[in-house]
């Protein structure tokens, strides 16, 4: 017997009965810690449920909460009785009660009978390794950690800002380099037991016991001090998630599982059927002689992450969806939206549709609906015209449509009046091609039969509203396809803005624009701009707007004088 089998146990017991009873038909003995906080019933069934099997044993009972000093004192106690109970035996493979042993146990003996004197453990400095979750690195070796994080959270902070706080730092023992890595470690006889039996054990265990997940420190950082021979890696499989929680294995991982070529894998879901009947009852009876090699589907687990933080562009999920900033893109699809454009021009949406091919909107956020293309009162994915609905959340509302209509390009109208809320998300998404016409909601005011005094507080009001969005769209951080006239400068050359705005949506071949929409009619617009300046409102944003505004015609030719002859 040269491989022996410490199990640490705390629930599942007869899957762990299970494994336990593998190991020992392969001749490797086992010793087991049951954690304290399971009650003595249970732990007394587990323990007759074993008693037939000679060299199964069990430890001292040490408390095992997550990240605290009891998962360190099981792995002594029950590495110290199988010490003493098994002299023959060469290497000491930690697990644990979800672990499941994924090649012939004859395989691991194999293999570390090959590599008699080399120690299989991650052992890693901190400043080598990205592993840590929540930014504690270095600090766990060098701060005090009275509270438990799991039932303690607000006194655990609190203890660590106040520490960092009076710059608290604990003294590192002489000797120590620390070091971290899995807690799932495979040791040498002689590497183990110069760890428990070294003179300075009991001042390394004091030092220890403060350091916060010490599972993952102690026997990485000590077995530096004492291995001739450390290969940094683990023989067991554990994949863990962006947050640092461990990746849990079903029955359709079967096949991925045997990919890594590891010998054993952890966490398995106790009601995995098919991956202990695989594993345990049915063992591949090649000798594969293969190194185990998790980085083979690191790729897939990589995958996995990137799909759970990011998603697929434009849409949201679970995951992310109430994190700010973590959208895989805003929304699924370039769209165009139009500022003063429906204003300036009459039926610029339908002469749009016919000029792109793409489906244009009325204003999607208007106070009183949502303008559906075609007076519709439902789009794709039963997405409703309802204003009430729709301003709940108009973010939501936005990506879905884009998400629903996937592969036509959206446009639609928008303007002072509409939701404010949904400006910056467009002005900040990369899809959006955004392009202002200032001061063109002038137009229907202009053309109003409303008295002057409402139309001027009107326009004073929309005016105030335009410049806020205006400098959300000229803000730092936009990263919208922007394009602002003032009302001025667009009406001197219409037809090169409604071109460029053409080819920036680019659904048609790149051509001159040979049909135009009908501009309303701006007769008496600057008099009427005149009388807001007049009453004491200055309306700027339409820029230097003539008083009487008229479209250039060329001069006819001068004719030239004859002399007539008698």
């Amino acid at each position: 017997m040269s491989v022996g089998i410490v199990m640490l146990v705390h629930t599942a017991f007869d899957r762990a009965e299970q494994v336990a009873r593998h190991w020992t038909r392969a001749g490797c003995p086992v010793v087991i810690h049951v954690d304290s906080m399971v009650p003595e019933t249970i732990h007394d069934g587990f323990v007759r449920g074993l008693a037939d099997q000679p060299d199964v044993h069990f430890s001292t009972r040490h408390r095992c909460e997550w990240g605290t000093w009891g998962l360190v004192a099981a792995g002594q106690d029950a590495s110290e009785l199988m010490l003493e109970r098994y002299p023959d035996v060469r290497h000491v493979y930690l697990t644990s009660g979800s672990c499941l042993p994924l090649r012939p146990i004859e395989e691991l003996i194999a293999y570390l009978d090959e590599r008699p004197h080399t120690d299989f453990i991650e052992s890693a400095t901190t400043a080598d390794v990205p592993w840590t979750v929540g930014g504690l690195d270095h600090e766990r070796f060098t701060l005090f950690f009275p509270f438990s994080w799991r039932r303690n959270r607000l006194l655990f902070d609190r203890s660590v800002a106040l520490q960092r706080r009076m710059g608290f730092r604990r003294q590192i023992p002489k000797g120590v380099v620390p070091h971290m890595g899995s807690q799932w470690w495979c040791l040498t006889r002689q590497t183990l037991s110069a760890i428990l039996q070294d003179p300075e054990r009991p001042r390394f265990d004091r030092y220890f016991k403060r350091v916060w997940i010490p599972d993952e420190s102690y026997f990485q950082t000590l077995a530096r001090r004492h291995s001739s021979n450390i290969e940094s890696r683990s023989l067991t499989l554990s994949k863990f998630d962006f947050q640092g929680k461990p990746h849990i294995f079903y029955d359709d991982h079967l096949q991925l599982l045997r990919r890594s070529d590891c010998f054993v894998a952890r966490k398995i879901w106790p009601h995995a059927e098919r991956l202990y009947d695989a594993f345990l009852n049915h063992p591949e009876t090649a000798q594969t002689r293969q190194e185990p090699n998790p980085g083979k589907i690191d790729r897939i687990f990589a995958k996995a992450v990137d799909r759970r933080t990011r998603g697929r562009t434009g849409l949201y999920m679970q995951s992310r969806f109430p994190n700010y900033g973590w959208e895989n893109g805003l929304t699924a699809g370039r769209y165009s939206v139009f500022q003063g454009f429906s204003d300036l021009f009459k039926e610029f949406e339908t002469w749009l549709a016919r000029a792109t091919g793409a489906q244009v909107h009325g204003h999607l956020f208007g106070p009183e609906r949502a303008e559906f293309a075609g007076g519709q009162c439902i789009l794709n994915g039963a997405l409703p015209d309802t204003a009430a609905l729709r301003d709940a959340n108009p973010k939501a509302f936005l990506t879905n449509l884009l998400w629903n209509t996937r592969g036509e390009r959206q446009c639609f109208q928008y303007g002072p009046h509409d939701t404010p809320q949904i400006l910056w998300d467009m002005a900040r998404d990369p899809n959006a091609q955004i392009s202002v016409i200032s001061g063109a909601w002038a137009v229907p005011l202009f053309r109003s039969k409303a008295s002057f005094a409402d139309l001027r507080a009107e326009a004073a009001q929309l005016q105030k509203v335009e410049h806020k969005m205006l400098d959300q769209l000229r803000a730092p951080e936009a990263k919208a396809r922007i394009q602002i006239w003032t009302m001025a400068e667009f009406i001197e050359a219409p037809m090169e803005a409604l071109q460029m705005v053409l080819e920036e949506i680019g659904q048609t071949p790149q051509r001159r624009l040979a049909e135009a929409p009908v501009m309303e009619d701006l007769a008496g617009f600057g008099g009427f701009l005149q009388n807001l300046k007049n009453q004491g409102m200055h309306p700027y944003l339409m820029g230097d707007f003539p008083v009487e505004h008229a479209p250039r015609t060329p001069r006819r030719a001068a004719r030239k004088p004859y002399l007539a002859r008698k």
